[in-house]
């Protein structure tokens, strides 16, 4: 039989001088430089914040990306990295936080931001002119710790002083690489201190002569694949169309790191253009999986009451009735084990739908009798 290990307490010689040293630590850099993990201080939950998908916030695992983090998002062009990202924009608006969009490819549709429900008068913008001077700004809003939330539209798009003021067909290898090793070198500390998460939009490249394997590879070097917390992979899977128009595309985002959690696992949703990510087409697909909604060939039930025929009229039926759409939704949360949303704050019917359009109708109508009754006069 094993005798019982008995635990290893330091001696009284070590004890002492580690206490000098700690004690030396603390005076040199300050209280709460080095700590005991037990202490409780460290310990704490991770704050996040949404990304405007469901799905994509389970598959996250924590609710939602982690703040005081780097976050990488990549994927091939059109495939919805800065819907994702302004839709996270638009999330973090709602706690009352600070962002800022760095626009380093001079390419962002304001009017579209604003459909997707991002507040134009809080949001911080810049259109820098190098790569260089998008992180300084990066570095100095962070620092600040007024900010909760940096977009930067895109790392391919940082691109070197020396490469702007050299000819067209100067081979300068590895510049913008060094400046990201350098820049996320600087920045990381400082993030996890103030609390800012750090959105890196990035583009994808082929690498050449690679046999086996995939070829594809993101811009901007090695460091930033280590410096992020999470990766999401974006991409566009097919088209939504409604007759003959194209009205939104099919995307499938998977979770290829993640330090918060574990990684690797997918998420499907909609994005219709000009609206952003559809919450009612993952409330209808995700209340399938969770037999919380009943499909029967094509027509979609709650509750034995027929919700509609087909996905896109289910849909439509859904962001007309939002005090229905939050019940499911809330029963999809109770079965997956996430915080439920408040009744109270169901939103208000979309522009332009049928529910919105009757309300419009019904209350001119209010407006002409009140003109034409006796007492108005």
């Amino acid at each position: 039989m094993d005798a019982p290990v008995k635990p290893n307490p330091l001696n009284s010689e070590k004890a002492k001088a580690l206490q000098v040293a700690l004690a030396q630590i603390e005076k040199q850099f300050g209280k709460g430089t080095i700590m005991r993990l037990g202490e409780g201080e460290v310990i704490e939950d991770i704050q996040v914040v949404s990304t405007g998908s469901l799905g994509l916030d389970i598959a996250l695992g924590v609710g939602g990306l982690p703040r005081g983090r780097v976050v990488e998002i990549y994927g091939p062009e059109s495939s919805g990295k800065t819907t994702l990202t302004l839709q996270v924009i638009a999330e973090m608006q709602k706690l009352g936080g600070q962002c800022a969009f760095v626009d380093a490819e001079h390419a962002l549709d304001i009017q579209y931001a604003q459909k997707l429900g991002v507040n134009l008068q809080d949001l911080l913008i810049s259109q820098p002119d190098t790569g260089e001077q998008a992180l300084e700004i990066v570095d100095s809003l962070v620092r600040s710790g007024a900010v909760d939330l940096i977009v930067v539209d895109s790392v391919a798009a940082l691109t070197p002083k020396a490469e702007l003021e050299g000819e067209m067909g100067d081979s300068l290898p590895g510049l913008q690489a060094r400046l990201m090793s350098q820049a996320l070198r600087k920045l990381t500390a400082h993030i996890k201190k103030t609390n800012c998460m750090v959105i890196f939009i990035n583009q994808i490249r082929m690498k050449i002569g690679v046999m086996f394997g995939s070829p594809e590879t993101t811009t901007g070097g090695n460091a930033l694949k280590f410096y992020a917390s999470v990766r999401l992979d974006i991409r566009r899977t097919g088209t939504i169309k409604k007759g003959d128009d194209a009205i939104g595309n099919e995307t499938k985002v998977k979770v290829v790191k993640n330090k918060v959690a574990p990684p690797f696992k997918t998420a499907e949703f909609d994005i219709l253009f000009g609206e952003g990510i559809s919450r009612e087409g993952e409330i209808l697909d995700l209340g399938v999986v969770h037999r919380v909604v009943e499909k029967s060939g094509a027509w979609y039930a709650y509750n034995g009451e027929k919700i509609g025929q087909g996905r896109d009229n289910s849909r439509e039926f859904l962001r007309e009735n939002p005090e229905l759409r939050v019940e499911i939704e809330n029963k999809v949360r109770t079965e997956l084990g996430v915080p439920l949303l408040p009744v109270e704050e169901a939103p208000a019917p979309a522009k332009g739908g049928k529910a919105a359009k009757a309300a419009k109708a019904e209350a001119a109508e209010k407006a002409r009798e009140a003109d034409t009754s006796p007492l108005a006069e």
